[in-house]
């Protein structure tokens, strides 16, 4: 077994035998809906409803979230595979606005904007939307936390994420 904790590469490998959900964190402003693939995901408080997620400092949709104050946690059914894909990009397949987070990632994808705002993802497994709470710093990361305000569930499996691939729940 290697012990190495030296290098962000045996990091990465040893995370990765960790599975975990995919959501797709989204917000919307005066440029439009914004969103982003995120693995970093998870609940930490029930009383009072709290989330987490972190998200990169180099991110390009992080500042548009934190400058909107809230933001939607869509948890993706296996199914979403290609959605999941697609807010995980710059660029090619972000349109126009893509680099920034912006609305070409939304481009023939279905939502409606939810009780804050943010966009609801059509076909989602969970939503949990949330009112911006605390930020910490979190190395080349942030950690932020969310107090829930509205959540849905829906019909379906999870989508999964193991080592640098997707996959699903198998019972």
């Amino acid at each position: 077994m290697t012990t190495d904790t030296g290098t962000g590469q045996l990091f990465r490998q040893v995370l990765g035998h960790f599975c975990t959900g995919v959501t797709v964190i989204t917000t919307v402003d005066a440029d439009g809906p914004a969103g982003f693939t995120c693995q970093s995901f998870a609940a930490v408080s029930l009383d009072p409803p709290l989330v987490l997620f972190c998200p990169g400092r180099s991110s390009a949709t992080w500042p548009r979230i934190s400058r909107a104050g809230h933001f939607c946690a869509n948890v993706l059914a296996d199914e979403q595979r290609e959605l999941a894909r697609v807010f995980a990009g710059r660029g090619p397949g972000g349109g126009a606005r893509g680099a920034a987070g912006g609305a070409g990632k939304f481009d023939g994808v279905g939502w409606s904007p939810g009780l804050t705002g943010s966009p609801v993802l059509t076909g989602s497994l969970a939503v949990v939307e949330c009112r911006l709470g605390d930020i910490f710093d979190g190395g080349d990361h942030e950690l932020v936390t969310g107090r829930v305000v509205a959540m849905e569930v829906g019909e379906g499996s999870p989508l999964l994420f193991y080592r640098s691939g997707f996959g699903r729940f198998a019972s």
